[in-house]
């Protein structure tokens, strides 16, 4: 019963952040007076459409729950119409291929702060407490440290130092603190490494002090959480392009479904967490320069506005469609792989 609620959930998740997604290009080209043909939640067959006798677009519900479109008039060539968004001012064009992972970032943003409202405290970068054996404690770290840097780089939650040293921490950091007022750095601070499907992680061993929340914050630690999840993502894609994951290490929909199932177990505020963090990390790999992508296609755009003459739109098409091919292949090994670690 846990398995077919969590199922459940995922999908929901999926289908929100799909909607979402494609409601900030749909409002957006609406703004924009680009010519709407379609919206559509989900892939494949049609299970519901209707068409607006006003306007003429078609809003569909799809049987896949892994995508979504909007469909809009010369997206994708030429086209005389004036409405079409080939036709419209480049800020416009921006605008309506932005909107789609601006929409899922304000979403995560605003979810990053209904959840830290349900917590009674929220962390702060000062250690609090060493758990039994703390390898890091033995390197000089004390209770009662702020960490502020971490090899140079400034710590602006303790979320960010959290996943600074799981990720980085297999090695020696260098660790600048606040420590009675006077900033020390401790050289070469260690801490224990464990391996998870043969990727290796530092553990952190201690506890950060809780702040009790007021909205000021809130507003602050909403914000600092959201920047430190963004970067996360962009420092494990990084990792993932340099080979410390392997194909083994990336997860596709079957297995964030897992992901989601398994912490429908430890209630809203897990599943919560896992929504920000989703439709976070939607909204940046969307805006990734990667044909196929909304990224992608900003990169085209940028081009023709530094050319001051577009691409021909064959080749455009043809480098979007090679790009689709090869995320699905991608998609399709991953979820292979996602399916393996099921048995």
């Amino acid at each position: 019963m846990q398995t077919v609620i969590g199922i459940l959930v995922a999908v929901l998740v999926f289908g929100v952040m799909i909607f979402i997604h494609e409601s900030g290009h749909y409002i957006a080209a609406r703004l924009c007076k680009v010519k709407v043909l379609e919206f559509a939640v989900g892939m494949g067959p049609k299970l519901f459409s209707r068409t607006s006798k006003k306007t003429g677009i078609v809003y569909s519900l799809r049987l896949f729950p892994i995508g979504g479109f909007t469909s809009m008039e010369g997206e994708d060539g030429e086209n005389q119409d004036p409405h079409a968004l080939v036709n419209r001012p480049k800020w416009q064009r921006f605008i309506v291929l932005f909107a789609g992972s601006f929409a899922n970032i304000l979403t995560g943003v605003i979810a990053m702060f209904v959840y830290l409202s349900l917590t009674m405290n929220v962390g702060s970068n000062i250690v609090a407490q060493f758990n039994e054996n703390a390898v890091s404690e033995q390197y000089g770290l004390q209770v009662g440290d702020e960490i502020v840097r971490i090899n140079g780089e400034k710590m602006i939650s303790y979320m960010d130092v959290m996943n600074k040293i799981t990720l980085d921490g297999t090695e020696p950091l260098d660790l600048t603190v606040v420590r009675g007022g006077e900033t020390i750095t401790l050289d070469d601070v260690q801490f224990a490494v464990t391996e998870e499907d043969g990727i290796p992680y530092a553990q952190v061993d201690f506890l950060f002090l809780g702040v009790k929340p007021g909205f000021g914050t809130l507003i602050k630690q909403t914000f600092t959480h959201s920047v430190a999840t963004v970067k996360v993502i962009y420092k494990t894609l990084v990792d993932l392009i340099r080979g410390r994951y392997g194909i083994k290490g990336v997860s596709g929909p079957v297995g964030t479904v897992s992901v989601i199932t398994e912490s429908t177990k430890y209630g809203f505020s897990s599943v919560l967490f896992l929504f920000v963090f989703i439709s976070l990390n939607l909204g940046v790999m969307n805006l990734l320069p990667l044909p196929a992508l909304d990224g992608g296609r900003i990169l085209f755009l940028l081009i023709e506005a530094i050319r001051r003459k577009p691409i021909k739109p064959e080749a455009e098409g043809y480098i979007h469609l090679a790009g689709m091919v090869v995320l699905l292949l991608f998609m399709a090994v991953i979820t292979v792989f996602d399916v393996i670690k099921l048995f």
